[in-house]
């Protein structure tokens, strides 16, 4: 019976998890079964759409340290905890876990704001041993994800390291990051701020199922195009590259990326830890039940037997012969449009915040 039931559940509209996917921390878990009367068959069917809940929290920190030697930044500050863009293969969701929530559906329907992120940023790098380092802004979940046109926090966290004239990097699935294009522009005249647009697919129907609630692909590159012409260095991040999904993209991607203004790089391939397998399994019998089998077994061939393999230096672009002809379809595309790297930011202007005094500067 819970397999039948298992089997007649169908996407939901706008949303790229299909279910409340059990965290890892679960003690119960909660499974519908059949009872007879088509019940579970009806809650499918009739289901009314999700809506997104965003509860406001007050953070104690926001300046999040890593020594990962895969990701090219030591410091981060995410203003939002979860992600409405609901892109089914998000690395952060697993830590919807550690809220006692599913890194599923709650992932992109139970959002958080941390409303003091501002004033919490601009307090850490007032601090007498503050030493600058690029801040990575909206890195685990998308600064600019729809919530952001109401709460504004990504851009007051962005006005404040502005003013204190502090390197800043995004890496954005939206459009919206060309509303903050004034503040943008002026940083990138000081070497202070570069942008990454990830873009997974260029074929709309594809990206609707992936990442529903991102920016079409066609609109990220418009906005890409947008801050280029401003004077923003941008780049490409081809993210995730999955086999017998989306990698027949990755030349028509790079170079349409380039077109529209793009100047580096990079690809990262599709990655599996934790729930994110469970997730990403649903999502292929549901959407692409025929090749399922299929894209999982390269992704084991890709890391070792293994669906997911954690290890530095191989976990963002695996091993073995598939692994090896996407990272040379790859290069060779990088060499053949001229890809470099974007300027290295800038650290030397930095200016810690000075406390404002209604008296103004006596001394």
């Amino acid at each position: 019976m819970e397999e039948d039931a298992r089997k007649a559940q169908v996407p939901l509209k706008g949303r790229g998890a299909a279910s409340r996917v059990p965290s890892r921390f679960d003690t119960t878990e909660t499974v519908g079964v059949d009872d007879g009367w088509e019940s579970v068959y009806h809650e499918m069917e009739e289901a009314p759409r999700l809506r997104t809940q965003v509860q406001e929290e007050r953070a104690r920190a926001v300046i999040s340290r890593n020594s990962s030697p895969d990701v090219g930044f030591s410091a981060s500050v995410n203003p939002y905890r979860g992600c409405e863009h609901g892109c089914v293969y998000c690395f952060a969701r697993p830590s919807h876990s550690y809220l006692s929530l599913s890194p599923g559906l709650d992932f992109e329907t139970r959002l958080f704001a941390k409303t003091n992120a501002p004033e919490r940023l601009r307090a850490e790098i007032s601090k007498s041993n503050y030493k600058c380092a690029p801040i990575a802004l909206g890195i685990n979940t998308d600064g600019y994800q729809p919530i952001e046109r109401n709460y504004q926090i990504t851009r007051q966290c962005l006005e404040v390291l502005a003013d204190a004239k502090h390197p800043v990097s995004f890496v954005t699935k939206s459009a919206l990051i060309t509303k903050d294009i004034d503040l943008l522009a002026s940083m990138a005249k000081d070497r202070l701020v570069t942008v990454y647009f990830s873009v997974t697919t260029l074929d709309r129907k594809l990206s609707a199922k992936l990442e529903p609630r991102a920016a079409a692909p066609h609109a990220r590159l418009r906005a890409m195009n947008q801050l280029h012409e401003a004077g923003v260095p941008v780049g490409v991040l081809i993210a995730p590259v999955i086999p017998m999904i989306t990698d027949h993209d990755l030349e028509a991607i790079l170079q349409a990326a380039h077109e529209h203004g793009a100047r580096a790089a990079g690809y990262v391939l599709l990655r599996l830890p934790n729930e994110i397998k469970d997730i990403w399994r649903e999502w292929l019998e549901l959407h692409y039940p025929d090749r399922a089998a299929h894209v999982l077994s390269l992704m084991r061939q890709m890391h070792g037997g293994k669906e997911y393999d954690a290890s530095f230096g191989t976990r963002m672009s695996g091993t073995g012969p598939v692994a090896d002809l996407i990272r040379k379809r790859f290069e060779k595309k990088h060499r053949e449009l001229g890809f470099t790297r974007l300027p290295a930011l800038a650290t030397h202007l930095f200016q810690p915040p000075q406390e404002k005094s209604p008296q103004g500067q006596l001394f």
